[in-house]
């Protein structure tokens, strides 16, 4: 390890280190260094996306039972699965983070190669046995939380590992991202307490373009590292002033869209509601994002992105009324 890899950031690298966010310290005791690997800050909209698909089914209650079921579809969906994807990445993406993040597990050497695959391993058979369970307990003839999570399985390898390596090109990868954050949870939500339907996989899908918008704010902080080793990321590709307005305006356009979609249906207190959600966020986004992304990512995800998040609450609520009239 260099100079460079034992030097501790400054005060609050330690929870960074644990959220898996950028700018952590390094890392010794072991179970510290395999949850930064499985980065628990980008578990959050994952579980989000289970609780709106719960709401788009109509079928939730409040007993236990359904709590306990919308819990474990939440750790399916979270800690395990999106634990996966992102040890997953960090293995194939050590050689770009020895440039951009060189106090990452692997790159730092405090954790092995073979250590690494193993966590791979476990997380994916616990995934997949997790899925099962839920499609058994949930009385599912068909087992579609299983087919969900078979799909993100897939798509997180050809996200991360080559020949496709879906992350190297902007637009492929953030989508494939933004369903992953968006289409796939919402799916095994609504799967886990009603039918799954074509309606809210398309929906799901439409709205996965705002997804790849939140995608492309994770590609800023590596822009100097996605040059040097070819990737097309966004701000490479168009430069960061440009990336920053696709960004926004992909986010605004398709939820938009989706509060268009509840007014044909007439869902129209809970469009106004998400129009409404829109202009604090246009705020935010030009308060900071658009006035430099690189400093303010933090400061944008955290104001801006709480209205898109509920956002998407609103209309999976839209959809259950919906489905109960």
């Amino acid at each position: 390890m260099t100079d460079e890899q034992q030097t501790p950031t400054p005060a609050g690298s330690k929870t960074r280190q644990m959220l898996g966010m950028k700018g952590a310290a390094l890392e010794t005791n072991i179970w510290k260094i395999r949850l930064q690997l499985m980065k628990p800050i980008t578990w959050i909209p994952l579980i989000w996306g289970v609780v709106c698909g719960a709401a788009s089914s109509g079928g939730y209650g409040w007993g236990i039972e359904d709590i306990l079921k919308a819990f474990t579809c939440m750790l399916l969906s979270g800690p395990i699965m999106t634990g996966y994807t992102q040890t997953l990445n960090d293995y194939y993406d050590r050689e770009i983070d020895a440039i951009n993040e060189p106090y990452r597990p692997i790159p730092s050497g405090v954790i092995s190669i073979p250590q690494v695959k193993a966590q791979i391993g476990i997380l994916l058979a616990a995934g997949f046995g997790l899925a099962a369970f839920l499609d058994i307990w949930s009385g599912n003839s068909f087992p579609m939380i299983t087919l969900i999570n078979a799909i993100g399985t897939f798509l997180a390898y050809i996200y991360s590992a080559p020949p496709l390596k879906l992350k190297q090109n902007g637009w492929l990868g953030n989508y494939a991202l933004g369903a992953s954050y968006i289409t796939l949870p919402w799916c095994a939500g609504h799967a886990l307490f009603g039918t799954l339907n074509w309606t809210i996989v398309w929906l799901t899908l439409f709205y996965s373009l705002a997804g790849l918008g939140i995608a492309i704010v994770n590609d800023f902080k590596s822009v100097e590292g996605d040059r040097q080793l070819g990737l097309k990321s966004l701000p490479v590709m168009f430069g960061v002033k440009t990336a920053s307005w696709i960004c926004v305006l992909m986010i605004d356009i398709f939820q938009a869209g989706v509060a268009a979609y509840l007014i044909f249906i007439h869902q129209n207190l809970y469009a106004t509601i998400l129009i409404l959600f829109i202009v604090p966020q246009i705020t935010f986004q030009d308060m900071y994002f658009l006035r430099d992304p690189l400093k303010n990512d933090v400061k944008y995800q955290a104001s801006a992105q709480p209205f898109l998040v509920f956002g998407m609450l609103v209309a999976g609520l839209a959809l259950g009324h919906s489905s109960l009239v």
